[in-house]
């Protein structure tokens, strides 16, 4: 079969080539339908992360999966033709306190695995296994939107750790900023406002289909200046990782706010910070700052909720780019304009 490969620690390495069928070991046999591409498959096609497999110098890519079971075994809870996605992580094998109680999205001591990514192949081949106990269900009407399972997991994780902390206290918000417009930003965005909330979205696009997307939502989107927006917001989902975007909505939040970090910096700038005026800011107002990562069962379930009752045009637009298989380094290179780029293992549904 065909397979998206790549050698981690060597840039510019993908190939699409042909690899052994998998082996199934009792699991399911799902035919692909798409994966999708994101920041981390960027990274990794760079040479900057990854880890192949034991024994392998190849990995095959795809953490963003969709397709359709072909093979599954008595007492699964599956059937061949459901469409489903693959969750990314599996436990470490210690297990540590957190994957043990199937919250391996938290590992402590990071010998945890994942598909496409660390110490796994991905699902980036005509066809993949999977066990049941990772496979999540997507309603057959999302075909191949489902692919946005998995950005949506890490968003409703997000949206899930707000809500448990919000509960530590009597607690209304209604304002929510989101910052950065790309997928996951976008998804935050839909969920917020699938919560009822009043939603506003910061981003650099000043035209085109990112603010489209964001007023066809009923949220508000801006550009410019952070400081002249005339909102204070009481939920914050923080989707750059630029660090001068994170210090800005730190200093604008109402008091008792919550500000989710949901994206990662690369380093590569130097932005000054007075520790000591935040950590009293945030003392005094009873603030909360916190990261996250990753999704559980958990959040592949309540993302799978998401999209089931999302409108599905909406949903289309935001996967601005189909790539064909035999087309696959163009799914590769991100173009201007790209909002979510999919490679599409066989014709849509």
């Amino acid at each position: 079969m065909l397979a998206l490969t790549t050698t981690p620690g060597t840039a510019n390495s993908a190939r699409l080539e042909e690899v052994a069928p998998p082996q199934i070991n009792g699991g399911l046999l799902v035919r692909t339908l798409a994966i999708g591409i994101c920041g981390t498959d960027a990274e990794i096609i760079a040479g900057h992360y990854g880890t192949p497999p034991q024994g392998s110098d190849r990995l095959i890519m795809g953490h963003e999966s969709i397709g359709i079971i072909e093979e599954a075994p008595d007492g699964s809870g599956f059937s061949k033709g459901d469409l489903v996605a693959g969750i990314v992580r599996r436990p470490d094998p210690v297990p540590c306190s957190a994957c043990r109680a199937g919250e391996w999205d938290m590992c402590h001591n990071g010998l945890y695995t994942e598909r496409g990514i660390k110490g796994l192949h991905g699902y980036g081949s005509q066809w993949f296994s999977l066990e049941p106990a990772f496979a999540v269900k997507v309603d057959p009407s999302l075909g191949v939107l489902g692919v946005l399972l998995e950005p949506m997991s890490v968003v409703a994780k997000a949206w899930d750790h707000i809500a448990k902390i919000g509960h530590r206290a009597a607690w209304t918000p209604r304002h929510v900023l989101v910052t950065g417009a790309g997928p996951v930003g976008l998804l935050a965005a839909l969920m917020g406002v699938q919560q009822g909330y009043d939603v506003h979205v910061f981003d650099r696009a000043e035209w085109g289909l990112k603010p489209d997307l964001v007023r066809d939502l009923g949220a508000s989107y801006h550009i410019g200046d952070l400081h002249k927006l005339n909102i204070t917001p009481d939920i914050v989902l923080e989707c750059t990782g630029a660090s001068s975007v994170v210090l800005d909505v730190i200093n604008m939040t109402a008091p008792g706010s919550i500000v989710c970090l949901a994206g990662v910096s690369s380093g590569s700038r130097v932005v000054e910070l007075d520790l000591g005026l935040v950590s009293r800011a945030m003392v005094l107002e009873n603030d909360v700052i916190f990261g996250s990562v990753n999704a559980n069962r958990r959040h592949f379930e309540l993302a799978a909720d998401a999209l089931r009752t999302a409108d599905k045009g909406w949903l289309s637009r935001l996967i601005n780019r189909r790539v064909p298989l035999a087309k696959w380094s163009d799914a590769l290179n991100r173009t201007d304009g790209d909002v979510k780029v999919i490679l599409e293992f066989e014709d849509r549904i």
